[in-house]
């Protein structure tokens, strides 16, 4: 993959240098094992360095600075940004531990974000980046989210991770919660952050459930049971296939 810088003054790509460095140090290994184990084969051309300010209206109308598509991933190293970004999931809602886990949200946190992001080319999802089927994209999100945190963090912060999202969900379910996880993405243009964020949050939970708790910790049987589900003809919503349509009831 291409490393491509885009910030509009050379000062802020010196700024971020070092971290991009680590960042490229650690994709490097997270890639070989995507390629090992979960099918990585296309690669995307690059990965595009860039502020927050340019990957959420320049490259993208999206308030979250980081994303893929079929040829390059984008994605801002701004650790204090992505902070803030995250304290502001809250709407002002008060909830100590859950912005305090976010004031002091880790570099390591952060890579995940962009784990997430190559994770999307796996061949082990069945949908391509132009398909407009729109069923089941909460499996691929969510284990996109999942994959990073399991491989990239220790027990001890994939946790506590795990406890911050449960609690937003319980947080924001009388808002957002009236909506089926098979509906992702339905708010994703034109909804506030924390609306946007509570699909991959649901996303990331059901996952979760589903491979440690159905499937016993075996990330590969959920993706065979995954594929059967798509070769069959998608019969039945996935959530349905999975047994979690009552999960966030």
């Amino acid at each position: 993959m291409k490393h491509i810088y885009a910030f509009e003054k050379k000062e802020e790509y010196e700024k971020y240098q070092s971290i991009i460095d680590r960042f490229s140090k650690k994709l490097v290994k997270f890639q070989r094992v995507l390629e090992k184990d979960f099918a990585l084969r296309d690669l995307p051309k690059g990965i595009v360095w860039t502020s927050e300010e340019l990957a959420t209206t320049t490259f993208s109308n999206v308030p979250i600075p980081a994303f893929t598509n079929k040829d390059l991933i984008y994605i801002s190293p701004d650790l204090p940004n992505w902070r803030r970004l995250f304290v502001d999931q809250l709407e002002g809602r008060e909830n100590a531990k859950v912005k305090t886990f976010y004031e002091n949200l880790s570099e390591e946190h952060i890579f995940t974000i962009v784990g997430h992001e190559l994770t999307h080319h796996s061949d082990l999802f069945m949908d391509e980046f132009d398909d407009e089927r729109e069923d089941g994209i909460w499996f691929e999100e969510g284990m996109c989210e999942y994959l990073p945190r399991k491989l990239l963090l220790d027990e001890r912060e994939f946790t506590n991770i795990t406890n911050v999202e449960r609690e937003l969900v319980d947080m924001f379910k009388d808002k957002y919660g009236d909506r089926s996880l098979e509906e992702f993405g339905s708010a994703s243009y034109q909804g506030s952050l924390s609306s946007i964020m509570y699909d991959y949050w649901r996303s990331f939970l059901a996952i979760t459930y589903i491979v440690e708790e159905k499937a016993n910790h075996d990330i590969h049987q959920v993706f065979r049971d995954y594929h059967k589900w798509h070769n069959e003809g998608r019969k039945v919503p996935l959530t349905e296939y999975f047994e979690i349509q009552s999960l966030f009831v």
